[in-house]
């Protein structure tokens, strides 16, 4: 079917791909939208099953939260399946031989792919973002932006080595599902909160930076052939994109550190609480002393004639 539908309009689309500059999209954008809907299908299926798979959190979950826990179902769909396509497109000949221009049919079918999740990451974000706040539209949109000029075709081999920061995305998830279902700061939330940050730092502090750049060097070297505005948007994105990445993990971090930290004790109230205790101890000690005095005058009393 898609097949199909790939031959029946391809000839109407490819004028405005060859004048976007989007020459290798005419070979994949069927795939590109069959991706966009699929994480619909995903969010949708995520509502149906998860009552299922947690019955004691979801269904006590507001409606924007069960939205929230349906995007995190296609988040990690998405990251783990896009890991293991991103791992072989870094072995592909053609792109290692030219990191800049080469083209492979099959990194392009991982990039329609991705591009499908992060247009239904963007406009999703855009939908919710008086509720998930900017920095989420913010990615979607960036990444998007990012792996669409690969079907120029241009840098498809970096669209790969990006595609390597997901891999923190899996503990990202793993840590946000614990919290809902009550298994906030144990010792399973503990580890898989170590691998977290671990991970994050490593793909999207580290290696994110030197991958960087690494790469705008590979684009000034190639700068005589790539248009000046193209550079200027993949420059932009880089920096928008390691920002995110910092500030994210300083939030990451003071989260992860939060759920483990002992709430402080107010020793205000218990000093007052022990003064009153100590007050209501004497006043008890004193009111029985007056009670045996009365009662023995009362006997006093009772025996005169």
């Amino acid at each position: 079917m898609l097949a199909a539908v790939h031959e029946t309009f391809t000839p109407l689309l490819e004028p405005y791909f060859e004048k976007a500059g989007l020459l290798a999209l005419k070979h994949h954008w069927h795939l590109l939208l069959a991706s966009f809907a699929f994480w619909h299908v995903v969010m949708f299926a995520s509502s149906k099953l998860s009552p299922l798979v947690a019955p004691r959190t979801y269904p006590q979950l507001a409606k924007i939260r069960k939205i929230n826990w349906d995007i995190h179902v296609a988040s990690m769909v998405h990251c783990l399946t896009v890991l293991y396509l991103a791992w072989q497109v870094l072995g592909l000949p053609v792109l290692k031989a030219d990191k800049v221009f080469g083209y492979d049919p099959y990194a392009g079918n991982v990039y329609a792919f991705t591009c499908g999740y992060f247009l239904w990451d963007g406009l999703t974000s855009l939908r919710y973002v008086r509720h998930f706040g900017v920095s989420f539209l913010i990615h979607g949109v960036v990444c998007f932006s990012v792996f669409i000029f690969c079907f120029r075709p241009f840098v498809m081999y970096f669209g790969a080595v990006y595609l390597m920061f997901e891999l923190s995305t899996p503990f990202l998830n793993v840590h946000w599902f614990m919290d809902k279902v009550g298994m906030t700061g144990s010792i399973w939330q503990a580890i898989n909160g170590a691998f977290l940050i671990g991970a994050f730092f490593l793909a999207r502090i580290a290696f994110g930076v030197w991958t960087s750049f690494e790469f705008m060097s590979e684009l000034y070297r190639a700068s005589d052939r790539v248009p000046a505005i193209v550079i200027a948007v993949y420059a932009v994105c880089n920096v928008a994109m390691n920002l995110l990445n910092m500030y994210w993990f300083r939030a990451m971090v003071s989260t992860v550190l939060r759920r483990f930290q002992k709430p402080e004790v107010d020793t205000s109230k218990d000093t007052d609480m022990a003064a009153r205790k100590e007050q209501l101890a004497k006043q008890s000690i004193k009111n029985a002393a007056l009670g045996k005095n009365a009662a023995g005058l009362r006997k006093v009393n009772a025996g005169r004639p």
